[in-house]
């Protein structure tokens, strides 16, 4: 089975790694069919482009379901610290989503760096196919810019 490349902003960042912006109703049966076993969701649940009901949509395809509300403009310590607690837990292959794979690849970016031992030029590189705080020009991408800057210790 093939990634589903046209979820929006789909990108896979390794075998067990994969991230995306917004689901749709279909998506939770698709990502079980390529081996999903947990979904981490990192935007707010009443954000209209958020998929209603996605703990009752992932469990129905024996998918595990976190969902971790960031503020898009206030990014903080305790929700990194979250994410990774949840992604440690999970043995099989988990998909991390938001609405635009903007706090997921941020995210995704530093547990790369600091975690998993990638080489912060890959990781980097990785979530600039998604966004670069650093260069936009968002309201918000000055907290995200220091977001990233954090490091495990």
């Amino acid at each position: 089975m093939r990634d589903p490349d046209d979820i929006l902003a789909w990108q896979r960042l390794s075998e067990r790694l994969s991230t995306s912006g917004k689901l749709e109703q279909a998506d939770p049966e698709r990502l079980a069919e390529i081996g999903v076993k947990h979904v981490i969701f990192l935007a707010m649940a009443d954000n209209p482009e958020a998929l209603p009901d996605a703990d009752n949509a992932f469990a129905a395809q024996g998918i595990g379901y976190t969902h971790i509300p960031v503020p898009f403009d206030a990014p903080e310590e305790a929700h990194y610290e979250a994410f990774a607690k949840a992604l440690e837990a999970t043995d099989g292959p988990v998909h991390v989503h938001c609405i635009l794979n903007w706090r997921a690849s941020a995210f995704c970016y530093r547990y790369n760096r600091d975690v998993a031992g990638m080489p912060e030029p890959v990781a980097r590189a990785l979530m600039e196919q998604q966004w670069s705080p650093e260069r936009s020009d968002h309201p918000a991408a000055p907290q995200w810019a220091a977001f990233i800057r954090e490091r495990d210790t």
